[in-house]
């Protein structure tokens, strides 16, 4: 594996956290080859110039497009607003570069498709920032789920809660316009939950959704007007599952209290899963059997023994954190570019995603169940 050089585009609160894993993944990793922080990219050459330098970047600029054509650059990195996504996307993509974008990977399926469709002839190596799935206890509790540890599966029960907009005073943004943001809570919250139950459980079947704006207007800050909020405040979904099972889904991003509630409670006929991940380090664990006054949840603490967490320390309990996960999601693109080995998630899974997403929001206008099998949507996709 050689070291590869990026390009990243944008220096937000993701920008920050892409850079740590940059940073990071070859000393966390030693099979790795640590990459090399090649040029930062933002709108403001200044900001750009002092991020670089604080960030290790070896250049900046506020030209994306200077990055997408430097032949020196391997992959170019997206964590621009998401209208931005297909734009920076397809041009890296026609430069021959890998590229690896945050979620959602689109404002639209059709957009998604045409991104996915133009790296899979291009040969080049993708991934969508779905950073939730790589904690090393979500792949042990998918792992306890494939090899029948609960039984048969019931159902599925999850939810992304957030109260970042919770308060009506808070100012109007750009994730508040259909333009730029897309989708409202279901983009920028349900987006991960959506990828997370379909990584646990396999591929859905249907869906059936509620979409709800709890706030119609937020002042414009800058200019002290009230404007429209374009999307949703909270999505309600019921879900049925290819493997039979059924399920719902709630995400909000007025959720009073809720801090980073990805939750999640699996249940089967032998026992069941639960997981927080405000408590991103314990997976709890019901298992029929024993005695009956003895039965309960257990908790599981994350530890060496499960995936990838000795890479970050010998000790059970002590806990990995955000930026770790953004560790192991860069892990699996490097190794992804260098083996060929499939990369989870690429822009295939967040294709699939932004499709589910925009179904469920067809459901919601049409008031009925709408087909997410994959079938149904590469059937759909031809039509539109």
């Amino acid at each position: 594996m050689r070291n590869l050089k990026f390009g990243l585009i944008g220096t937000g609160f993701m920008g920050n956290a892409h850079a740590i894993a940059l940073r990071s993944v070859g000393t966390v990793f030693d099979d790795i080859a640590a990459p090399t922080l090649h040029c930062l990219v933002d709108a403001d050459v200044a900001n750009a110039a002092k991020l670089a330098k604080a960030w290790g970047f070896d250049q900046s600029s506020d030209d994306w497009r200077s990055v997408c054509d430097d032949p020196d650059i391997d992959v170019v990195d997206i964590c621009t607003p998401n209208h931005l996504h297909r734009e920076m996307a397809l041009a890296a993509i026609a430069a021959g570069k890998h590229v690896y974008c945050e979620k959602p990977l689109a404002l639209s399926s059709a957009d998604a498709i045409s991104i996915r469709d133009a790296a899979e002839v291009a040969g080049v190596r993708t991934a969508t920032g779905f950073n939730y799935i790589c904690n090393p206890l979500i792949s042990k509790a998918r792992a306890m789920i494939a090899s029948g540890s609960i039984g048969d599966i019931y159902s599925f029960r999850g939810s992304y809660q957030e109260d970042y907009l919770a308060d009506p005073a808070t100012p109007f943004g750009w994730r508040l316009l259909r333009s730029q943001g897309g989708a409202g809570a279901l983009a920028d919250l349900g987006t991960h939950l959506i990828n997370m139950a379909e990584y646990l459980l396999g591929p859905m079947a249907a869906v059936l959704g509620s979409l709800t704006t709890v706030h119609p207007q937020r002042r414009d800050s800058r200019t002290g007007d009230m404007r429209t909020v374009e999307n949703e405040d909270i999505a309600q979904v019921l879900v049925r599952f290819d493997r039979g099972c059924s399920g719902t889904m709630e995400i909000s991003r007025v959720a009073t209290g809720k801090k980073c509630g990805l939750e999640f409670e699996i249940f089967g006929s032998e026992g069941s899963i639960a997981f927080d991940q405000e408590r991103m380090n314990e997976l709890r664990l019901f298992s029929n059997g024993g005695a009956q006054d003895e039965r309960g949840y257990r908790t599981i603490l994350a530890g060496p023994e499960h995936p990838d967490y000795a890479a970050f320390c010998p000790a059970p309990g002590h806990g990995l954190g955000i930026n770790d996960l953004k560790v192991i999601e860069v892990r699996n693109l490097l190794q992804g570019i260098s083996s060929g080995d499939h990369i989870y998630s690429d822009f295939a899974n967040g294709c699939r995603v932004q499709e589910i997403s925009d179904a469920i929001e067809t459901s919601a206008q049409k008031y009925n169940w709408i087909d997410v099998s994959e079938d149904a949507l590469q059937s759909l996709g031809k039509n539109e």
